[in-house]
C-alpha cells in the first residue's frame, strides 16, 4: 500500500493557493479542470516530500458551507524555521492560533478553516514575541 494524498474542499481557490503556496511554501504539482463536473483539482506538495500531496478541490460556483472543519483534524508540516514561517503567515494576515511558544509547534488555519500544524525540524530556543503569546480561538 502507498499513501497518495489528503483532499481538502476549498471555497476560494485563489485564497487557498495563497495560503498553501505563498504562506506554507507548497508548490503546485498538477491541476485537473473538469468542466463537465464543474470542479478543479489542484495537487500540492512540499519539496522534501513530493510523494505526500494535498489535493485542493474547488467545486465551481458552490455555496456549500464546509463548517469549521474541526471534524477533519489537521494537516502537519515539518518546517525549517518555525518562527520565520509563522512570521510570514502572520504578515500575510493569518492568525497563529497556537503560537510556537516552545520553539517546536504551532497551529494556523487555512482560509477554509482547515487546521494546519507546523512542527520545527528539531527545537529552537523560545523566542519573543512568540514565547509570551496566548492561544487564539480554535485550531
Amino acid at each position: 500500500m502507498k499513501y497518495l494524498h489528503s483532499m481538502v474542499r476549498v471555497r476560494d481557490l485563489d485564497a487557498s493557493l495563497r495560503f498553501y503556496c505563498e504562506g506554507l511554501g507548497l508548490r503546485e504539482v498538477r491541476r485537473k479542470e473538469v468542466p463537465e463536473g464543474k470542479f478543479t483539482l489542484i495537487f500540492l506538495a512540499a519539496d522534501e516530500s513530493p510523494e505526500a500531496e494535498v489535493e485542493l478541490t474547488w467545486n465551481w460556483g458552490s455555496t456549500e458551507d464546509y463548517g469549521s472543519a474541526r471534524n477533519f483534524g489537521h494537516l502537519a508540516f515539518r518546517v525549517e524555521d518555525i518562527y520565520a514561517t509563522c512570521a510570514r503567515l502572520q504578515s500575510m494576515g493569518y492568525t497563529i492560533h497556537r503560537p510556537p511558544r516552545d520553539g517546536h509547534m504551532a497551529f494556523v488555519r487555512s482560509p477554509d478553516l482547515v487546521s494546519v500544524e507546523l512542527l520545527q525540524d528539531g527545537h529552537l530556543p523560545p523566542q519573543e514575541p512568540w514565547a509570551s503569546m496566548p492561544n487564539t480561538g480554535n485550531w
